[in-house]
């Protein structure tokens, strides 16, 4: 959570903008009080429930946009006992 004074905001807008598409929350202050919050802009229902909580909670942040095309190929880390896979298997059988 960034706060912004009203006179700081208007004359760095885009930058606040920025941290918004980021998926920061910004306040706006005047004399130090806080007045209103600026927050992403989300269509109802793109999210679901339970992610959006987690998010509030701090757990997870939500990304704001797609995948670089490069992203797939990045170099993959080693993992010689397939341990990622065998946690990942674990925690959805305790899911279910």
């Amino acid at each position: 959570m960034k706060k912004a004074p009203v006179a700081q905001l208007k004359s760095r807008l885009s930058e606040y903008l920025k941290k918004v598409k980021a998926g920061e929350d910004i306040y706006i202050t005047e004399r130090g009080r806080p007045i209103a919050k600026i927050v992403p802009f989300t269509q109802p229902g793109a999210d679901p429930d339970h992610l959006r909580e987690m998010e509030k909670n701090g757990l997870i942040k939500i990304g704001t946009s797609k995948l670089s095309r490069r992203f797939w190929d990045l170099p993959r880390p080693d993992d010689p006992g397939n341990e990622v896979l065998k946690n990942l298997l674990k925690e959805r059988e305790e899911v279910l």
